[in-house]
């Protein structure tokens, strides 16, 4: 399972329910995928097919929402 945390244009942030306990959120889109760290900060930890563009694009995004994706974290995987 895969829960969708939120969209925004082309881009779906999720978690995959089976990974590390680490904080993180996936992003996919129809050009590649990238995962960021939530903790301790915001940092890219791995990324396939997007633009650097597109990659501080995205973690501005994560930055801005990092509260919303640690509370649909919590409710998830539990605190």
């Amino acid at each position: 399972m895969s829960p969708t945390v939120f969209r925004v244009r082309q881009f779906r942030f999720f978690f995959f329910s089976r990974e590390e306990a680490r904080r993180h959120v996936h992003v996919l889109s129809p050009d590649g995928e990238a995962k960021f760290w939530i903790e301790p900060s915001v940092a890219l930890a791995a990324s396939h097919g997007l633009s650097p563009r597109e990659l501080k694009t995205l973690q501005n995004i994560v930055e801005r929402r990092q509260d919303e994706i640690r509370d649909h974290w919590d409710r998830h995987f539990g605190s």
